[in-house]
């Protein structure tokens, strides 16, 4: 299940008249709701989509049915769980990683796992952030809070947008 929520927004990252699209590829829906909703109180008014499994976002932009991963997908910024169903965030960030078409779309990894080892994996796949989701509730609000200012000035190449 994926869905889309609010209009596109500025963005101080794109030019006028482009935001870049936030896309979320989280399991719980707990995580997913409070990622969103403290995006959007950080000042995100992005456009965000989301994604439960890897299944899914790898359908989003592989399948020939849906085609996103051809010229006409947005700007985007993927934030990406790694414990996930049927596939996980580890074999999605490879994918992206290895097809020129999705290669320099930014993946922030955003997970509960803090391991050395698959931290340095995701780095290895070609993560360009990895975020460790503070167990503490206040800890995970304040983390995704910080996650939004920092959205809201990052800067994409050409060849993401």
């Amino acid at each position: 299940m994926h869905n889309t929520t609010g209009p596109a927004g500025q963005s101080g990252a794109l030019p006028p008249g482009q935001s870049v699209s936030i896309i979320l590829i989280e399991d719980d829906d707990g995580h997913a709701t409070l990622i969103e909703r403290n995006l959007r109180r950080a000042g995100l008014t992005n456009g965000f989509t989301r994604f439960s499994d890897g299944q899914q976002a790898l359908d989003y932009f592989f399948s020939d049915e849906q085609a996103h991963a051809r010229e006409d997908l947005p700007p985007s910024v993927i934030l990406l769980d790694l414990k996930m169903p049927r596939i996980d965030g580890l074999e999605v960030l490879r994918r992206l990683k290895a097809d020129r078409r999705t290669a320099s779309l930014p993946v922030i990894v955003l997970t509960t796992t803090d391991d050395p080892r698959e931290i340095e994996r995701c780095y290895e796949l070609g993560c360009n952030v990895y975020v460790t989701k503070p167990v503490e509730y206040d800890a995970f609000i304040e983390a995704v809070r910080r996650l939004g200012f920092f959205l809201q000035v990052v800067k994409l190449p050409a060849a993401a947008r």
